[in-house]
């Protein structure tokens, strides 16, 4: 093949886009430390090889956790499920947990990070020979990203979200099961993408039967005669840890919880509907394909466990 000569005109053009790219409004803030692999740099020096398989295959995991006051929420809980999620892909980590602790501790304290933030903690399966083989791949990066989230704007948390019920289907338990964190999130983004596509702020996603699962980055609720109830596991959701914590606190005030099959009708006859996560924490949803949930208004029973989640996350 005749290698291809720019001219100065296609370099100039070349030029211009990537001095665009450089003005991204979404990219990293200057002065963001980065842990990669197994050292502190600054976040422009935070770079992964194009052959690395979490690049080419989305072959890797991660997880999101919150930071409050200066401490990491439900560390231990966080780092188990990331274990759990690398051991489903044959993934080892090339650290102990108490190595990976300290490694998040020492990215929070390179932030100046003693308030409230996020954990971005990745894992990747490292660079490899083009093909999938993950018997052709070597030395897996952990990179740890700490900063600030804010998955909603304030007004969300006070009107609701508003959603739709999206025609991707989650994925299957026997394709790749949602319990597991991995970095090919294409599943959740392109009903994401539904959802804005939509005029909607996030999306409910059913499973191949029909069944409701969970929205595109966090679990659901329902209330429905005081009860609350909640997909389980069997159905393809993430087990989610907020949604652990929320379980939790119902049962601290009686409310029954269960773990149930849920469908569409459900959805739409339910006196309260919010969702739980990470990012997220408790958000209502008050309108679900443009019709409201309830009054269409954040529920007594949302706003009770929103408030108490305020005050159980302060107090860890």
């Amino acid at each position: 093949m005749t290698p291809v000569t720019l001219s100065r005109t296609h370099t100039k053009a070349i030029s211009e886009v990537n001095g665009s790219m450089t003005e991204n409004p979404f990219a990293p803030r200057t002065g963001l430390m980065v842990w990669m692999g197994n050292e502190i740099v600054p976040v422009d020096q935070a770079k992964i090889s194009v052959f690395d398989h979490g690049i080419l295959y989305g072959d890797g995991v991660f997880e999101g956790i919150r930071i409050y006051n200066g401490k990491i929420f439900k560390e231990a809980e966080h780092i188990k499920r990331f274990w759990e999620s690398c051991k489903a892909i044959r993934l080892n980590i090339p650290m102990s947990s108490d190595d990976l602790s300290r490694a998040m501790h020492d990215t929070m304290r390179a932030n100046g990070m003693t308030g409230d933030g996020y954990i971005r903690l990745i894992i990747t399966r490292g660079v490899g020979a083009l093909g999938i083989s993950i018997r052709r791949t070597a030395n897996p990066t952990v990179i740890i990203i700490v900063d600030k989230i804010a998955l909603y704007p304030p007004e969300v948390y006070e009107r609701g979200l508003h959603c739709m019920i999206a025609s991707v289907s989650r994925n299957h338990p026997n394709t790749m099961n949602p319990r597991i964190k991995s970095l090919n999130y294409l599943n959740n983004v392109l009903a994401k993408a539904e959802a804005h596509e939509y005029g909607a702020d996030e999306a409910i996603m059913l499973g191949v039967d029909g069944h409701v699962c969970e929205c595109t980055g966090d679990n659901i609720f329902i209330v429905r005669n005081g009860e609350l109830c909640t997909p389980g596991t069997w159905e393809g959701i993430l087990e989610g840890i907020t949604r652990g914590v929320v379980m939790e606190l119902a049962t601290k005030h009686d409310i029954p919880v269960r773990e149930t099959s849920l469908v569409k009708h459900d959805l739409f006859i339910a006196e309260e509907v919010f969702v739980t996560g990470t990012a997220a924490e408790i958000v209502p949803i008050t309108e679900i394909n443009k019709t409201p949930v309830g009054d269409g208004k954040p529920g007594r029973i949302t706003k009770m466990l929103m408030e108490d989640f305020v005050a159980y996350r302060n107090a860890q």
